[in-house]
């Protein structure tokens, strides 16, 4: 079996608060470091009452000091959203309190609604988005170490340090400029699978060995309901297949427990929407899942998988991660 990892939404279920959401994140994060998990990354939203992992490195740092050898990183930081010094400065840190542990995935999408966007960066010019690649190369030279002579800018922390870069996506532009810059690749394939084959070929051919990078490296994300039986999977499903309606039809909620019979409420439309958005998903017994997760590896080559499982239940989710880790 190829690594696993996990990314996390801390996500804040229907009638809880954000601290239980922490909370239960760096559970998480203590179990599957237990596990034999490599990674666990948080991903940066902002102005979803469901996902309580805004302040990214804040969460990291939280999630780190819980655990002892897993890597905790960002999957993604939204670059567009902060300058690459405070980014820089800001994984120094973590670098420097939790050595060899951190791992820093950027993304050019802003994780929110084009208000709120505007709101976490007001100062900025045109679309940041324009600007990725060369906010990309910058946050990476404030890790060089320190050229002789006066410098600058310098970031202190991050100077000198080695945190592993990442470029996170869902497109072909990903691809392409994780290939030219020779970074490891996280393709978002958990709920934007359309280009996932086509990104995947892209990288791989056209990637450039880099000083940070030997050969491609691809993760994928994948989705991952695994229970005692079927039936009870299918069951636990249900509560992310609302979260991607209510976020579709522009009423993003906190995560909603699970709905018995909720596949025969939907109209053909709704099924079809996430049966495309979630494509990338094994959902089922420890059997069925074995089967899900064997054919996408050897369907797509991943070298790595990241996997999120957004279950209410607090011990469902433990369970599931625990299944996938036995298989």
């Amino acid at each position: 079996m190829i690594p696993l990892s996990v990314l996390d939404l801390a996500p804040i279920v229907l009638g809880g608060t954000a601290a239980e959401a922490f909370e239960r994140s760096r559970d998480l994060a203590r179990h599957v470091d237990a596990w034999g998990y490599r990674r666990f990354w948080l991903a940066e939203h902002h102005g979803m009452p469901g996902v309580a992992s805004a302040a990214t490195s804040i969460v990291i740092a939280h999630v780190a000091a819980g655990t002892s050898r897993i890597r905790v990183g960002a999957g993604g930081i939204m670059l567009p959203n902060h300058s690459p010094l405070v980014i820089a400065e800001q994984f120094g840190t973590l670098e420097s309190l939790f050595p060899g542990r951190i791992d820093l995935a950027l993304g050019r999408a802003p994780g929110t609604d084009p208000m709120t966007a505007r709101a976490l960066r007001r100062h900025h010019a045109g679309d940041a988005a324009d600007t990725f690649p060369q906010d990309v190369l910058e946050v990476m030279h404030y890790f060089e170490p320190a050229a002789k002579g006066p410098a600058a800018v310098r970031a202190v922390p991050g100077e000198g340090l080695r945190v592993p870069v990442w470029i996170l996506g869902s497109s072909l532009f990903g691809a392409s400029l994780a290939a030219a810059l020779g970074l490891p690749y996280a393709f978002a394939s958990h709920f934007a699978p359309a280009q996932l084959m086509d990104a995947a070929a892209l990288y791989r051919r056209e990637f450039t060995p880099s000083a940070h990078l030997e050969r491609p490296h691809l993760m994928l994300g994948f989705n991952v309901i695994a229970a005692a039986t079927d039936e009870e999977a299918q069951y636990l499903f249900t509560s992310i297949q609302q979260a991607f309606l209510n976020l579709r039809r522009g009423q993003p909620a906190q995560l909603p427990p699970p709905v018995a019979g909720f596949g025969e409420t939907m109209t053909p439309a709704e099924r079809a929407m996430l049966e495309q958005a979630l494509a990338c998903s094994a959902v089922g017994s420890p059997d069925t899942v074995r089967r899900g997760v064997e054919e996408f590896v050897a369907r797509t080559g991943a070298d790595e998988l990241i996997v999120t499982s957004q279950i209410y239940d607090h011990a469902s989710r433990l369970r599931s991660y625990e299944i996938l880790a036995q298989i």
